[in-house]
């Protein structure tokens, strides 16, 4: 599947504005590319926190068989066939919630996996959620880590990242010069017939300590009859 055609940038913001709605409005591959360096934080009762992103992955929808919403529209995916600016969290495995940020047209189904970060606020707080993290390069290193650092689960699907008092919402940051972004392959997901560099949608910063490692898909093999 070829890339999406490249939207015109949108305009620089303060790096502590909230990102609009426009800013997801777009094809999957500019949101993924552009959400590097972004903040991604959570207010809660117990205090903020913050992560820098350094990994994400793209995912779209009905044209990509590596997404939930590639089968089409079920009660699990609604949320990612827009409006775009909303949040789309999943259990993985039956364990660990993954955060992902709806993209693209309302009606088609594209999101952004947040993949990794580095904790900018909170750290504190981050390492109460995290207490197995050895350090605090692996705090958010992972979509797993980084979830449960934020404090997100459940009750956040669905959740609009743009509205005004928005508890969960994606900083401006600092730009990032495209010389620091590389691309390849996704975690652990394999396109048409297990070709995962057919869809080399991970862009992560390059020499950031934060970005998780990466593993490739493992073909699932068929059961005996």
């Amino acid at each position: 599947m070829p890339p999406p055609e490249p939207t015109e940038h949108p305009e620089p913001l303060e790096p502590s504005a909230v990102l609009p709605r426009a800013f997801f409005d777009r094809p999957v591959l500019d949101v993924a590319a552009d959400l590097l360096g972004r903040v991604l934080q959570h207010r809660t009762v117990e205090g903020a926190v913050a992560v820098r992103l350094t990994e994400v992955e793209a995912y779209a929808g009905e044209d990509d068989p590596g997404s939930h919403a590639f089968r089409g529209r079920t009660p699990r995916t609604a949320v990612m066939f827009g409006p775009p600016g909303h949040a789309y969290v999943y259990l993985s495995y039956g364990m660990h919630w993954c955060l992902n940020l709806v993209c693209g047209p309302a009606g088609r189904a594209s999101a952004v996996l947040v993949r990794a970060g580095e904790v900018v606020e909170g750290r504190a707080l981050a390492r109460a959620r995290r207490p197995s993290a050895r350090t605090d390069r692996d705090l958010a290193r992972g979509p797993a880590r980084l979830a449960a650092a934020l404090g997100v689960d459940r009750a956040l699907d669905g959740a609009d990242l743009c509205a005004p008092a928005a508890a969960l919402r994606v900083l401006a940051g600092a730009a990032v010069p495209g010389a620091a972004v590389r691309t390849g392959a996704r975690v652990g997901v394999a396109g048409p017939g297990g070709d995962a560099a057919s869809f080399p949608w991970r862009s992560w910063l390059d020499g950031e300590a934060t970005v998780s490692a990466y593993r490739a898909a493992v073909p699932r093999r068929r059961p005996r009859t």
